[in-house]
């Protein structure tokens, strides 16, 4: 299991290296509010979030948890991945993380970004790696995996994207 662990996190890191995107800066605005588009993250510490959240791949999912050996579920998932990997602390809650960062359009997804799911009132969240797809705690008894946003149950589902 480790093996295909580090051989999927290797890959990512190929990938990502591959597909580039266009630098953003660490920067606000005159009305000291995030412009479209722009993060407080640079491109490499969003690279490493998507790289630290393939690693968890296969990590049991655990209701309130927050650490690879206690488990995750989906918003523990967010708050592990960004504290270690780029010292942001984010809201605990899918309700909360609805408010965290700057809402974005799905053209503009970077990896790093978070994607939520549900109604006005998300209810599940997830990481994106870039090419569509996203890392996530999904449920009792699964583990965190990987999945595509244009996969038959996610495409159906109401989505919003953040960035921080």
């Amino acid at each position: 299991m480790r093996a295909l662990q580090t051989c999927l996190t290797l890959a990512v890191a190929v990938l990502l290296a591959a597909c580039g995107s266009a630098p953003t800066t660490s920067r606000t605005s005159s009305s000291g509010t995030w412009g479209q588009g722009v993060s407080r993250l640079s491109e490499a510490q969003a690279d490493d979030i998507a790289i630290h959240a393939m690693g968890l791949v296969g990590t049991p999912y655990r209701y309130g948890g927050n650490t690879p050996a206690g488990g995750f579920d989906c918003s523990g998932l967010i708050g592990y991945v960004y504290q270690n990997t780029a010292g942001v602390a984010p809201p605990r809650t899918v309700s909360q993380l609805d408010e965290f960062g700057k809402s974005i359009s799905e053209d503009d997804l970077r990896t790093g970004d978070l994607v939520l799911f549900g109604g006005s009132r998300p209810t599940h969240a997830g990481i994106y790696v870039g090419n569509g797809r996203f890392v996530h705690a999904p449920s009792t008894g699964g583990t965190v995996r990987l999945d595509s946003l244009q996969s038959k149950y996610w495409s159906r589902q109401r989505m919003s994207f953040r960035r921080f």
